[in-house]
């Protein structure tokens, strides 16, 4: 993770734990390069990252100040953060239904730019808050950039796993949604009934150099899940 990065998460911390609210300006821009001993261009980056998911937002010749009211339980469907950055207040488990190596199909291999024969990992897993089902999650990563995943790794977060260990820069997302019924088999893992409605999000999630390492689909429970999306641009 990048500096600028780990100070973002750092300065968001912050936020949640002292519970300031709307509108409290925070330090100065020379105030954090003294705090954190690091050149303003990395905490610009950093408070820019901040202003993109709405955490913060900046006056010029007045400050910076708090953004974000968090709503408890709501996910960001505008963010690759995963659900236990969303979702702090709760207990983020998953029962993994799926871990293997596969040749995928064209409609994966077109999503993650690979070439005939190249591996991925698939997972698919019962995401939980609280022990209430969330969604079911089907994930796809190349193995020539994630070259190994297990069950523990799947059962905690994959997302840490893949910015602390393997030190992966992860930059943005296409993200794309949809309604519809459900299927019989999705119905059972959501103990839910067949024709109730879904929302369905599919994604994929690129590096910094632009190079896609995950395509996913999501399917969410729609009596369990809530969304937000915060506009940053008018």
């Amino acid at each position: 993770m990048n500096k600028y990065e780990t100070i973002a998460n750092d300065i968001t911390q912050y936020i949640h734990d002292q519970q300031l609210e709307q509108g409290t300006k925070l330090q100065s821009l020379n105030q954090l390069m003294q705090q954190y001993n690091v050149s303003k261009s990395t905490i610009t980056k950093a408070l820019d990252t901040l202003e993109k998911r709405g955490v913060i937002f900046q006056q010029r010749g007045s400050g910076i100040f708090v953004r974000r009211q968090r709503r408890e339980g709501y996910v960001s469907l505008l963010t690759n953060r995963g659900f236990t950055s969303d979702l702090k207040e709760f207990d983020i488990t998953s029962d993994v239904l799926k871990l293997e190596k596969i040749i995928p199909d064209d409609n994966v291999k077109s999503n993650l730019h690979l070439k005939d024969g190249e591996a991925v990992y698939y997972v698919e897993r019962l995401r939980k808050a609280n022990d209430e089902i969330l969604c079911i999650e089907a994930s796809y990563f190349p193995v020539k950039l994630v070259p190994y995943l297990n069950v523990e790794i799947a059962q905690a977060s994959i997302f840490d796993y893949l910015t602390n260990a393997l030190k992966f820069n992860i930059s943005f997302a296409d993200i794309y949604l949809h309604i519809d019924e459900l299927s019989e088999s999705d119905a059972q893992l959501l103990a839910l009934k067949p024709g109730n409605p879904a929302l369905y999000l599919e994604q994929v999630i690129y590096l910094a150099t632009g190079e896609p390492f995950d395509y996913s689909t999501i399917t969410y429970h729609y009596k369990h899940s809530k969304f937000f999306v915060q506009a940053t641009n008018y």
